[in-house]
């Protein structure tokens, strides 16, 4: 297992919670997290050289977000659920909200960061 130069093991994999928070409406801890990947659609574009021959090029097209899910819970704010509500009731362009999630190690010390634009409760 790798080390620290202080001697303490780096095991950066062995997250002990993650802390949510929604700009304006709700903040939470979670034990686990998923889905803060990304996926590039591939696009290919076959053309005729000037010599006749085939070519093929791969470019990259739209770029595709998971939906981040958090599971098992530890909050008292209910600000999740009014989030939820206002897209259950049709209200989805004044639910969009930035947020960020940081990923916390046993020690409870902030080792990873993501943030994310104009999200929405599905």
């Amino acid at each position: 297992m790798p080390v620290w130069r202080d001697g303490k093991h780096k095991d950066p994999v062995n997250a002990a919670m993650f802390y949510l928070e929604i700009q304006g409406h709700c903040r939470g801890y979670f034990k686990e997290c998923s889905g803060l990947g990304s996926e590039s659609e591939v696009i290919t574009h076959v053309t005729s050289g000037g010599d006749g021959k085939v070519v093929i090029q791969k470019i990259p097209g739209n770029l595709k977000w998971d939906n981040i899910v958090m599971k098992r819970g530890v909050t008292d704010d209910m600000g999740i659920w009014e989030w939820r509500k206002m897209v259950e009731d049709g209200k989805v362009v004044n639910a969009r909200a930035d947020g960020t999630i940081t990923m916390f190690n046993q020690n409870h010390e902030a080792v990873a960061e993501w943030t994310f634009d104009k999200s929405w409760p599905v």
